[in-house]
């Protein structure tokens, strides 16, 4: 076939037509790429996480690995675990910054080194029978639970300085935790939150708010995607507006004699997550 000089003019200008088309097309898909990921997606109402608050607390003492195993078995989603420091720069599971109230001994855990506080004992009392069981590092947990359950850890500043982050993110790397989304968290420090975000983008964290300190624009502006509140402190019109923007809700309880009817009416509101101290009565809501 002959091709003139006209028929190769028209060709030409298909062909530039087409890629000019072809341009603009992939420069909207690009802008509408942008602003979809800039756009908080609104959270849907689901199922709600049963977090073990301190492990099975109501049938055993807190945060050891007897109380752990007992929420393993009643089948929880999480693994609520507090983390303080010991003088010898070791993990450790426990709420408080001393040991008084959950051992039998007395002193900041920072005044030990770990060897040292596996002479205390964790104490208290269960059907009237008395129990005891040593402190565990957050190593000896993850040697007996890494393999099946999900954590929940909670971090926080030592001294007022960043010192725990590192060595949290080293053990969950250690234990090939990083990268099974196996793992949330939680800290009432952004110091702490932003230098973990830091060592490990793909971890997702959760905002702690102190009972009675909610700030809802301040959690709505935050980049994190939870928000850990005090029951008392959650009403329907912040969880509408928390899950409007992006943020899922997580509620934690600082009264034992009232949380069971909290969370009954929690219950209604769609939280997202319980960290619970009754696992077996929460798995019944």
């Amino acid at each position: 076939m002959v091709v003139n000089d006209e028929t190769m003019g028209r060709i030409r200008l298909v062909k530039r037509y087409l890629v000019l088309t072809l341009l603009i097309s992939l420069g909207f898909a690009t802008i509408a790429l942008a602003i979809t990921e800039r756009k908080e997606e609104p959270v849907r109402a689901g199922e709600s996480l049963i977090i073990a608050h301190r492990g099975a607390n109501d049938r055993f003492n807190e945060h050891t690995l007897t109380a752990y195993k007992i929420a393993s078995q009643d089948g929880v989603d999480y693994l609520e675990i507090d983390l303080r420091m010991t003088k010898d720069g070791e993990l450790v599971a426990m709420h408080d910054y001393t040991i008084d109230r959950t051992t039998n001994g007395k002193g900041k855990v920072s005044g030990y080194t770990l060897s040292e506080l596996k002479k205390y004992q964790t104490v208290s009392t269960f059907e009237n029978k008395k129990v005891s069981e040593e402190i565990p590092s957050l190593r000896e947990i993850f040697d007996e639970f890494s393999d099946t359950e999900n954590f929940y850890i909670e971090t926080r500043l030592v001294n007022n300085q960043l010192a725990m982050e590192e060595k949290v993110i080293e053990l969950l790397d250690e234990y090939q935790l990083l990268d099974d989304k196996r793992v949330i968290l939680q800290s009432f420090s952004t110091k702490s939150l932003d230098k973990i975000s830091t060592l490990a983008p793909d971890i997702p964290l959760t905002l702690l708010f102190k009972k009675g300190k909610f700030d809802l624009n301040k959690a709505i502006a935050t980049d994190y995607p939870i928000i850990g509140i005090e029951s008392n402190d959650v009403t329907s019109r912040i969880v509408k507006k928390l899950h409007g923007n992006g943020k899922k809700v997580h509620v934690y309880f600082t009264n034992k004699k009232t949380q069971k009817r909290e969370q009954t009416r929690l219950k209604d509101l769609q939280i997202d997550g319980y960290f619970t101290d009754y696992i077996l009565y929460t798995k019944e809501l």
